[in-house]
């Protein structure tokens, strides 16, 4: 069974036992994540969603957080001024392990729900 899921703005087509590098969530190592945008799950039989699957998710288990490779940016300015700019950047991001691919009942499963970092960051100043 495998299933599209959509996080970070990107799609991923796992099934149980992949590893992903999937964009920063509000996550420790060894905790439980489930993703609810699933957009496709397949198997016997094919469910597309429209826009997601209702019910459907995978649940995954956070390995660690890391850094992606590094991506150097060289800024020249105009002529006759010799100024120049090298900017780098390491994008942080979740290493996660694909436990189960469930079709549905995923409201029961007790899971707690993979959210981004910054969405994590705007419903906790909402709460206050």
């Amino acid at each position: 069974m495998f299933a599209v899921l959509k996080t970070g703005g990107k799609q991923y087509k796992v099934q149980a036992g992949d590893v992903l590098r999937v964009e920063l969530i509000a996550a420790v190592a060894g905790e439980k994540v489930q993703f609810n945008e699933i957009l496709m799950v397949g198997g016997e039989t094919l469910t597309v969603g429209a826009p997601t699957v209702a019910g459907a998710a995978v649940v995954a288990e956070v390995m660690d957080v890391i850094k992606a490779d590094k991506v150097i940016t060289y800024h020249k300015r105009r002529r006759k001024h010799s100024s120049q700019r090298t900017r780098g950047h390491r994008q942080k991001l979740t290493l996660v392990r694909v436990t189960e691919v469930l079709a549905s009942g995923a409201e029961a499963s007790g899971v707690k729900e993979a959210v981004g970092t910054a969405a994590a960051r705007v419903t906790a100043h909402e709460a206050k």
